[in-house]
């Protein structure tokens, strides 16, 4: 299959492509406040000053024009890449529910007009809590959404502050709680940890919440300051402290306790589940699956093809005005390429790599992470194990290059 507009990457499956897991990702970049912690492709509104170049002064730069170009995007993208049967969506941001029940139902009735949505397709929505309410939530369900993904990073008052976020800590709980009584039967709390100034207090009475919350699934992450960020300003300056590995290693076996306690089992290094409350979506981005990344920015992934839209809003607007997939750019994976990356992604998972997968050199190199504790061999697969997945990072990294 190849792309049939001007601009554009070919996209080439091989055999048996087809019978890939295929999602799409939407990407909604706008936020009514910026995050200080935040390097996502997103714009606060004093941030989206229309350039008077474009035929439309608000071309991209409002939720209405960036509904309009996804729209013109999922159709050139069915056009691309044939009828495809879709099994995950996941809209993400940014601040999705800033859209509102409307917006969101919008895009998932125009990912229908030009895909086939699978039978039992899981399709999640991210929402910030502060722009939820039981209306929301009801009407989500009503259109088809199934997941609900919200931002709660910590209960502590004091930690909310220092990531710049602006909702209440126990906002969070309750939108979990509305979700549920609307219908939603896989919720996801968001954790942040190792936040310049938490306590193991502190993030054990956050991962408490969200166990009370009765959700099904849980994402924790550790702080990465990233340049560019306020908060990287902030760490440059000397105002914050960095976060500190060590902190980190000890609050994520807290976590994992806690969790695990609870009946959540990780499946993912970053990610814990009940049984069943797996996010499909992002499985799909683990374990060798296809997707469309619709939206500024978005990046999509089809036979061996990797590309990137256009970040800002109007220029990718512009580009769909104009009948043209805003491609900024795109790169071909070799075989040596996929293998790299499915080396690093399916050995997060709990389920493990195959060993079969790894060439004889790297299977040699498995064997001292086998040896080192990192990792043991579960019927011709390799696991990582709970030291292991501490290090993850380096586990990967030591299979793939160490002595070449």
């Amino acid at each position: 299959m190849t792309v049939v507009t001007a601009g554009s990457p070919s996209l080439h499956s091989g055999e048996g492509e087809q019978q890939r897991p295929f999602g799409i990702y939407v990407h909604v970049p706008f936020c009514a406040t910026r995050c200080g912690y935040c390097d996502f492709n997103t714009y606060t509104p004093s941030e989206l000053v229309p350039s008077p170049s474009l035929r439309s002064p608000q071309i991209g730069a409002t939720t209405e024009g960036w509904l309009t170009a996804v729209c013109i995007e999922l159709e050139l993208a069915a056009k691309s890449v044939g009828a495809r049967s879709v099994n995950t969506v996941f809209v993400g941001g940014g601040t999705p529910s800033l859209l509102g029940s409307s917006g969101l139902a919008s895009v998932l009735d125009a990912i229908r007009a030009n895909f086939e949505l699978a039978g039992g397709a899981e399709v999640t929505t991210e929402a910030n809590p502060e722009s939820t309410s039981p209306q929301l939530f009801g009407e989500l369900r009503a259109s088809g959404f199934t997941r609900i993904s919200l931002g709660m990073q910590s209960v502590a008052p004091h930690v909310l502050a220092t990531l710049d976020r602006v909702h209440s800590p126990g906002r969070p709980l309750r939108a979990a709680a509305e979700a549920r009584a609307a219908g939603f039967d896989h919720v996801n709390l968001d954790l942040i940890y190792g936040t310049p100034g938490e306590t193991d207090d502190d993030l054990r009475r956050s991962v408490d919440a969200a166990i009370d919350a009765g959700v099904d699934h849980v994402s924790a992450y550790a702080l990465v300051v990233e340049d560019g960020t306020a908060m990287g300003r902030r760490v440059r300056r000397g105002e914050l402290a960095a976060p500190d590995d060590d902190v980190n290693a000890r609050r994520y076996e807290l976590l994992d306790a806690r969790l695990s306690g609870a009946g959540l089992q990780w499946y993912e290094v970053s990610n814990w589940s009940r049984p069943g409350g797996e996010c499909r979506h992002n499985l799909g981005y683990w374990d060798g699956g296809e997707w469309w990344g619709a939206g500024p920015g978005a990046h999509g992934y089809v036979g061996s093809t990797r590309w990137w839209n256009v970040k800002h809003p109007n220029a990718y607007a512009k580009s769909l005005a104009d009948g043209v997939l805003p491609v900024a750019d795109s790169e071909e994976l070799t075989a040596a390429d996929r293998h790299t990356e499915d080396v690093m992604l399916r050995l997060r998972l709990r389920q493990g790599l195959p060993v079969g997968v790894l060439t004889d050199a790297e299977a040699a190199r498995a064997t001292v992470a086998v040896a080192d504790g990192l990792a043991v061999r579960h019927d011709d697969r390799l696991v990582l194990t709970d030291r292991g997945r501490l290090l993850a990072d380096a586990v990967v990294r030591d299979v793939l290059i160490a002595g070449e």
